[in-house]
């Protein structure tokens, strides 16, 4: 119990630290769209999505292989120095082409050559973000929540203070953002120093070719993995920047990052789900109650995604802030896209709960060809449709690959850890989500202020509406 109970506090630490990053990340997008025209928008967003990509190869799964050969060895120190100036090694030599390269470089992804100094600093953000992984790595380790959690929460003030300090004040255009990062990442590497030192000096290093070889051999499944599950949540804004242009990928991006609040539920679930479903795995009646959480997440999900995807463009489009607005006028083309956004997230939420039956049955190498499967289909929807209905297409390939990621691991979950879920009660929740949105619809034309007033009312109600659905029945 004791225990259990620290894992608890650990989840909560780091799912605290977590959402606020989130969220203060969010508050950057209303500040973006109002010093950033789109196109401008558009450069940051898909150079961000290509350094997510980088920053796998970048680390090369040194991370993983710290955990694992950390855990089992009793000379620690000799398995962070490997892992350490590993990474260090790796991060130079992938630095000095892209820096070598940068014209070319930001002409491939989009971004024009005019922006190669972009890319210059995108190489600054790329070497200190994975010099910071081995010591946040060594951290959770430890069971240091505290510690991990304090020196990102500072990252991310820094981060959002300096963005406000070169952009709003002193005007320095969109290489602020990388500027921020880079400082950012400064400031979590100054704070961690510590941990470095105290390992980097803990003994002479002496390299190991043997235990390289068999690090290496641990972590490079985790790049192609890494890169798939990054590929269905950021290919979209390479692909848009050249089939719809830059403008049209920034004024994507503002809209996409509404869905940071449907994100928000389905991470602070995930950090209590699997604990949870580990600990109970063994209960006599378990699988019952996983049916039991997946149809209660499934009527909160549903609702969130019915709120959000109702009252956010009403919201952003009111003059509840007077003249500003959450996201400038300039933006709102990209509205439509924010409920396919949601729904993506909310079958992601699905796909979490399906994730017990590969952990348990320890069968995870299917995660790897799932993710696969979901980053195929996001790269051919979009590809498919972003010719024909622009950054609907995006919208739509985030919604499908998502989904099909999760009847992929639904279908595997009912073949080797078959669960019953409560499929009458999931039939009504997915009904009167249905009906609540078709009702909206169906009214769409009707006076705003009516409209509105309709929305709110049907929200009210639905959690009743839930609860009669899932109360249990008398027998």
């Amino acid at each position: 119990m004791a225990n259990l109970k620290r894992l608890g506090k650990e989840t909560l630490v780091y799912g605290t630290s977590t959402v606020l990053a989130r969220l203060l990340n969010f508050c950057l997008v209303p500040f973006y769209t109002y010093y950033l025209i789109p196109g401008e928008y558009g450069v940051i967003a898909t150079t961000f999505a290509v350094v997510a990509l980088l920053n796998v190869v970048f680390l090369f799964g040194m991370d993983q292989s710290y955990l694992r050969f950390a855990s089992d060895r009793e000379n620690k120190t000799e398995v962070f120095q490997h892992c350490f100036y590993g990474v260090l090694a790796n991060g130079v030599v992938l630095s000095v082409l892209l820096w070598a390269f940068a014209k070319p470089f930001a002409a491939a992804i989009g971004i024009g050559t005019q922006n190669a100094n972009i890319v210059h600093l995108a190489v600054w953000v790329l070497l200190l973000d994975v010099l910071n992984m081995i010591p946040f790595t060594k951290l959770r380790l430890e069971r240091r929540p505290w510690y991990f959690a304090g020196v990102r929460t500072i990252s991310i003030i820094v981060n959002v203070l300096c963005n406000i300090l070169f952009i709003a004040v002193l005007h320095k255009g969109i290489a602020s953002i990388l500027w921020a990062n880079i400082f950012a990442s400064l400031a979590s590497l100054v704070l961690l120093s510590p941990v470095v030192y105290k390992e980097l000096r803990g003994g002479a290093f002496t390299p190991s070719r043997a235990l390289y070889k068999e690090m290496l051999r641990f972590a490079w499944p985790f790049v192609p993995a890494g890169l798939a599950s990054l590929l269905v949540s950021v290919v979209d804004k390479p692909i848009l920047v050249h089939l719809a242009g830059l403008e049209q990928v920034g004024v994507y991006q503002a809209n996409f990052k509404i869905g940071v609040f449907m994100m928000l539920l389905v991470s602070m679930f995930d950090q209590a789900w699997r604990p949870f479903f580990l600990a109970h795995a063994k209960d006599p009646d378990a699988k019952e109650t996983f049916a039991k959480v997946f149809s209660a997440f499934a009527a909160l999900g549903s609702w969130f995604l019915l709120g959000l995807s109702l009252l956010m463009p009403p919201i952003i489009q009111s003059n509840l802030f007077g003249n500003f607005h959450l996201i400038s006028p300039a933006y709102w083309g990209g509205l439509k896209i924010i409920p396919l956004v949601l729904t993506g997230y909310f079958f992601y939420g699905l796909y979490i709960n399906f994730m017990v039956a590969p952990v348990l049955t320890k069968k995870t190498r299917i995660l790897v060809w799932i993710t696969l499967l979901g980053a195929a289909v996001s790269i051919t929807t979009n590809l498919a449709l972003v010719p024909h209905i622009g950054i609907m297409g995006a919208g739509w390939a985030v919604a499908l690959s998502y989904g099909t990621m999760a009847l992929a691991l639904f279908i595997f979950t009912q073949k080797v850890y078959p669960i019953p879920y409560e499929y009458k009660k999931l039939s009504a929740i997915a009904g009167a989500c249905a009906a609540t949105a078709l009702l909206c619809q169906v009214c769409g034309s009707w006076e705003a202020n009516i409209l509105l007033g309709i929305k709110v009312i049907l929200l009210t109600l639905y959690p009743l509406w839930m609860w009669l659905i899932l109360r249990p029945r008398a027998r």
